[in-house]
């Protein structure tokens, strides 16, 4: 099954990798089930996307379309239906493995992944708690911090307090200039610098907005490397790229729009470098109790009071278009793009296989 669209800002990034991979799926090895999430939650039979697919692969648009946001459960068979309630998901859906191509909450966060495993569906990535860590940047900082990791300094903000002793204490600790991020958020989405007070102030209004918990986080000086982690036990690193940001910083639009920033690959570092932050990335990955894949982002200080690497942050449903980045780590280190998808889906079965004998991970519908 492959699962699109979603609840967050990150909605229409999803549907644009659901094509992606649907167009690298083996037709003769997989049956595409696709199932779109509307923006208000519910879940529908993407017939739109199955036309698409049906139609091969010439056929398909550069973003499957989540239809019938506004229609109600209907049992005409030519109308968009729910098909996931409560307690209902294994008996409504007959499928064997579900890639969830969900991006930031209620799909990267563990949400949907917690809703699987009530199901006892296998998925692609990462399970309820890696994803949940992962997504929420201040529960991330403190486990990187717990297994002495490296990384950017911060402040953690809950909506409600006092948002002007929060500014103060950021300008007289991070000093400015500073990003403000939601704490559960992807993409950049909500993210701001602030170079001075008033700028502060405004980017703290917007990244409320997204969530309740936000950050402040120092201004790094360096290069943005990242480095693709796949499997679980053990886990392997690709080889790293590097971020050349179009803009100040790697926004939003910088990603999604306007395509400035450029994606290097491999990134230009010395042997014992690139070996160095390789082996932090899977220190990272295990530390925040990832699986599956993630992509890990780092800060890479070169001159003054340098750190070396700082883990930036873990994506664990990364951008999956065949230019993402993770991608195209994994093809520079030897697995192409459709073989990723392979290694991934086999991993979810087998990690479900491995799990469903332990005491309280019984499938459902099977005997005791």
């Amino acid at each position: 099954m492959l699962l699109f669209g979603g609840r967050s800002a990150e909605h229409d990034v999803s549907r644009v990798t659901a094509v992606a991979v649907a167009k690298a799926l083996d037709p003769e090895r997989y049956e595409v089930v696709p199932v779109a999430i509307s923006k208000d939650g519910r879940w529908l039979r993407a017939d739109r996307a199955r036309e698409a697919l049906d139609a091969g692969v010439d056929a398909l648009p550069a973003a499957f379309e989540v239809e019938g946001s506004s229609v109600e459960p209907s049992a005409d068979p030519g109308r968009p239906s729910v098909i996931v309630r409560a307690g209902a998901v294994p008996e409504a859906v007959g499928i064997d493995v579900v890639l969830p191509l969900l991006h930031g909450p209620f799909g990267e966060d563990g949400t949907v992944q917690g809703l699987l495993e009530l199901a006892g569906l296998p998925y692609v990535g990462a399970g309820v708690l890696g994803s949940a860590v992962a997504m929420d940047k201040i529960a991330m900082k403190r486990m990187l911090a717990a297994a002495g990791i490296p990384h950017a300094g911060y402040l953690a903000f809950r909506d409600g307090h006092d948002r002007t002793d929060f500014a103060d204490r950021v300008e007289a600790e991070l000093r400015l200039p500073c990003f403000v991020k939601p704490s559960n958020m992807g993409s950049s989405v909500g993210v701001s610098k602030a170079h001075d007070r008033i700028e502060l102030e405004e980017a703290i209004d917007l990244a409320l907005e997204y969530d309740e918990w936000i950050l402040a986080e120092e201004a790094i000086v360096g290069r943005e490397i990242e480095v693709g982690v796949l499997g679980d036990d053990p886990p392997e690193a690709s080889i790293a790229g590097e971020v050349v940001p179009g803009a100040e910083y790697y926004s939003y639009s910088d990603k999604y729009e306007d395509g400035s920033a450029r994606l290097l690959v491999p990134a230009e570092l010395d042997a014992a470098s690139a070996e160095a932050v390789r082996a932090l990335a899977v220190e990272a990955f295990d530390a925040c109790r990832c699986e599956a894949m993630a992509r890990v982002d780092f800060f890479y200080e070169e001159s003054g009071a340098a750190r070396g690497f700082l883990v930036n942050e873990l994506n664990t449903i990364p951008g999956f278009t065949p230019i993402s980045m993770y991608p195209r780590l994994w093809e520079a280190s030897g697995v192409s793009y459709p073989a990723l998808i392979d290694r991934l889906i086999d991993q979810a079965i087998a990690r479900r296989d491995r799990r469903a004998g332990r005491a309280g991970r019984q499938r459902p519908g099977v005997a005791g």
